[in-house]
């Protein structure tokens, strides 16, 4: 889907391994962090689901974030000015108790 003829928007993908014991806690903050990414320059929507398959590990939750931006550069910027303090603010909060891996995708 090229969402009214725009081909340049990128999602960008955060896939997160999180320890079973601080799930909840986890989901809570994840819904008030995707909200917080929402509001920066260049974000357009956001989706945050469970991972079913693959299952995680025993004893881990997996969830996956996708957010959609305007193009590359808004990606950019957001990682040139925003990203470390986004990602420090749950290393902050969590620790070594989730790990979290991304991805940037082009709309095709």
């Amino acid at each position: 889907d090229r969402a009214g003829g725009d081909v340049s928007t990128v999602t960008y993908e955060v896939n997160l391994d999180v320890d079973a014991g601080i799930a909840a806690e986890f989901r809570s903050w994840l819904e008030a962090h995707v909200a917080q990414m929402l509001a920066l320059p260049g974000f357009i929507e956001a989706r945050t689901a469970e991972v079913l398959e693959p299952a995680p590990a025993p004893g881990r939750v997996a969830f996956c974030v996708h957010y959609r931006l305007h193009d590359e550069a808004a990606l950019q910027a957001y990682f040139d000015h925003h990203a470390a303090a986004m990602r420090g603010d749950g290393a902050a909060r969590f620790g070594g108790r989730f790990s979290a891996s991304r991805r940037v995708l082009r709309d095709a």
